[in-house]
Order: structure tokens, then sequence, then C-alpha cells
């Protein structure tokens, strides 16, 4: 029987990936080692976005969002991992666990919107070629960027708002290597309904919406790219959709697997598996999908890195 009244927390306990103490080693070298891969690849395509003329078009300026958005994801999800092996402590403040809490739904959620975005773009170059620097200039991206910005973390909010007004805990131990939302609901004795209700429908909102936004342009791209007489122009045509398309693909089959599976018989180890690839994974393997998939990118980067050679 949980009791009635339990105090509330003050802070929260993060169990961490394992609490094996013979992984904690391991666990921590890796998790520096994804962190530090993160960091420089995404750091160099957001580099060579800003630097080279070449990349300065709209695909590549949603990327160096989408560059800014996985640094970004991967500090706030992944640092406690490892300051709780340097320091020993993994102790988090109430605070700094809704905040941590808030960040990430927001940032899912905007990588949503920015895989949206870019599919737009990609849909506009090649089926709209003749009108594309027109459809795509450079505030039209500014504002679409903007909007997902904005939209992602004000649809965060009623999340927050409602986990804030939790008062009862059954334990301030989480079963996560961040504060996430499931493991918070499943120690707190509140009423969780509106959570779940509301959790559902802003999935299936972004199972619909985003979804279709993302793939059905594909559908008109695909059958453009069909009528392209020569099979040089196809495979280019291809080329430049695969990456992006990869990243989609990659990023819902694991959402999808995280947060909408019944909940009858959920696994929190279960999860906590698709929220490492999700948090740690995805953004480590977004810049590599991107460079070593993209033509331009390479390019760029040589020249970059050949200081001494002919310049453009």
């Amino acid at each position: 029987m949980i009791p009635a009244n339990l105090s509330f927390p003050n802070y929260f306990v993060i169990f961490g990936i394992s609490d094996a103490p013979e992984l904690q080693v391991p666990i921590f070298l890796l998790v520096l080692l994804i962190y530090l891969l993160t960091l420089g690849g995404n750091m160099t395509i957001l580099l060579l976005v800003c630097l080279d003329q070449h990349l300065q078009t709209p695909m590549y300026f949603f990327l160096g969002n989408l560059s800014i958005l996985d640094m970004s994801s991967s500090t706030v999800t992944l640092h406690k991992i490892l300051t709780s092996f340097i320091i020993g402590v993994k102790k988090v403040s109430y605070v700094a666990c809704m905040a941590q809490m808030y960040f990430l739904e927001s940032f899912i959620g905007l990588e949503l919107l920015i895989l949206t975005a870019m599919s737009y773009d990609r849909y506009t170059a090649i089926c709209n070629p003749l009108r594309y620097h027109i459809l795509m200039r450079k505030n039209i991206c500014a504002i679409l960027a903007t909007v997902c910005w904005v939209w992602a973390f004000v649809e965060s909010i009623p999340h927050a708002i409602i986990i804030v007004h939790f008062t009862c805990y059954v334990s301030n131990k989480i079963n996560h290597f961040f504060c996430e939302m499931m493991p918070l609901k499943t120690i707190s004795c509140s009423d969780t309904s509106i959570l779940e209700s509301l959790t559902f429908s802003i999935g299936l909102f972004h199972s619909i919406f985003s979804f279709s936004l993302t793939f059905i342009p594909y559908l008109f791209i695909i059958n453009s790219i069909l009528k392209i007489r020569s099979s040089a122009g196809r495979q280019k045509a291809f080329y430049t959709c695969s990456s992006h398309l990869t990243v989609v693909v990659l990023l819902y089959m694991t959402l999808i697997c995280q947060y909408l599976r019944p909940s009858q018989g959920d696994s929190l180890e279960f999860n906590k598996l698709f929220a490492l690839f999700n948090t740690a994974a995805v953004p480590m393997l977004n810049p590599l999908i991107y460079s070593l998939k993209n033509k331009d990118v390479k390019s760029a980067l040589k020249r970059k890195l050949n200081i001494d050679g002919n310049k453009d």
C-alpha cells in the first residue's frame, strides 16, 4: 500500500545506464567517446556551413540547425553520466531535473520539425527547381527555422507544467541515466492520466502531421526522379535525398519504439536502451551520414584543410 502523504523530493538520484560496478569505467569511456565524436562531427559541419560559401544554401542552413540541436541534446542528456562518474555524485536537484526533462522534450519535437523543413526543401529543389531560389529565400528559411524552434519549446510547456504539479512520489530514485518523463511518471503516485493523454495526443500529432509532411513530399520527389530520362540525373537526385531520408527513418523508428509502445508490460530497461540510442547514437551518426554520403560536405572539408591548395 502506497502511503498517502510523502515528502516532496528536493532532489532525485539517477541510477545511470547500469549500476554494476565493473561496468562503470567502460560505460564512462564509451559515453565520453560518443560525446566527443558528436561534438566534433556536428561542430565540423556547423563550421563548414558557416565558413564555406558553397554550403550557404537552404539545405545546409537547416543542416546547421540540426547540428546545433544534436550538440545541445547530447550535452543535456549525457553530461550527467560523465559528471557523476568524475565527481561520484548521482544526485540532481529537483529544478535541474525538471529543466533537463523540459529541454529533452523540446529537442525531440524540434528535430522532427527541422527534418520536416528539410523535406520541404528537398521537395522544392527537385519538384520545382525553377522557383527554388524564390521559394527558399534566406528570409523564408529563417522564418521556417524560427517557427520550428519556437513551436518545439512552446509545445513542451504543458508537459512540464503537469509534471511540476506532481506532489506525490513513492521514491526519489529514477531508473534512467537522465530525468525523463516516463520514469518520473513511474515513481509518481499523483494522477498521471492527464499526462498520459497529453503525451499520446502530441505523439499522435507528430505521427500524423510531422510524419505526413516529412514523407508525403518524398512520394512526389520519387515520382519526379523517375521521370528523369538520364540515369546519371536520377542517380544524382536520389543521392541528394538519401542522407536526409536515412536520418528521418532512423529517428522515427526509434521514437515509435520508445514512446508509442503499449504501456502494459512496459519495461524501463527497454525504454532506456532506445533513449540511449536517440540521445547518443543518433546525434553522433547524423554528421557521419550527411558527410560520408555528401560530396559537397567532403569537398568543403578538403578545401578548408588544404590551406595551401587552389582556392575556388
